[in-house]
């Protein structure tokens, strides 16, 4: 099911945005970012966010991102679930040169970041991105053209078990800017099919 623009609603502007029946359009500004501690001994919570609200246990969200644009060091735009500060998800393509971008997640729980990438081409431009839900676990994936999926990650957000907000992110930590295209969003039933392995531990 296609979701309408009207149920988002923005955490902080992007510099410039064009939204129509078909795309979302944005603009990013210069030094902006989601990221915290972990590391590299900075935090960033700047980036656009544009999101809507849930209280559904079992969903997943489909995107296509369009990143043709991006053209400096962590160039980025993908799908984002944005409770607080120290509490959200996002993953992406990131620009990182003329060779090769990491398509990677970051995973915040109380205010600390992971990062998990892998290296695909520099000529990729597009990346579909599908967020599954399971009450507070969540299963992110993508997909080149949109119909086979791959599994990215596996993760649990200790805040992510109530109502949550999730949609979609664009920035560029570095002083650079470029256009994100976002289309094709979707709301379906979810697509992460409950474990049929190891059954769980018992309890006593």
């Amino acid at each position: 099911m296609e979701i309408s623009t009207e149920k988002f609603s923005w955490t902080r502007q992007p510099k410039s945005c064009v939204i129509t029946e078909k795309a979302i359009e944005v603009v990013t500004q210069p030094k902006t970012d989601l990221w915290q501690r972990t590391y590299y001994h900075f935090r960033n919570d700047n980036a656009p966010v544009f999101q809507m609200e849930t209280e559904r246990k079992y969903f997943s969200f489909i995107v296509k991102t369009d990143f043709t644009d991006s053209h400096q060091r962590f160039d980025q735009c993908g799908i984002v679930l944005y409770l607080d500060s120290d509490n959200w998800l996002k993953c992406s393509v990131e620009y990182e040169n003329e060779d090769f971008q990491h398509l990677g997640s970051v995973v915040t729980n109380h205010g600390y970041s992971d990062w998990a990438t892998t290296a695909i081409p520099a000529q990729v431009k597009t990346m579909w991105f599908r967020l599954s839900r399971r009450n507070d676990d969540y299963c992110i994936e993508c997909s080149p053209d949109g119909i086979r999926f791959t599994q990215m990650r596996i993760c649990h957000l200790h805040k992510g078990g109530g109502k949550i907000r999730f949609g979609i992110y664009a920035c560029s930590p570095e002083d650079a800017s470029f256009k994100a295209v976002f289309t094709h969003m979707q709301l379906t039933e979810c697509a992460w099919k409950a474990h049929d392995g190891q059954q769980p531990d018992e309890t006593t």
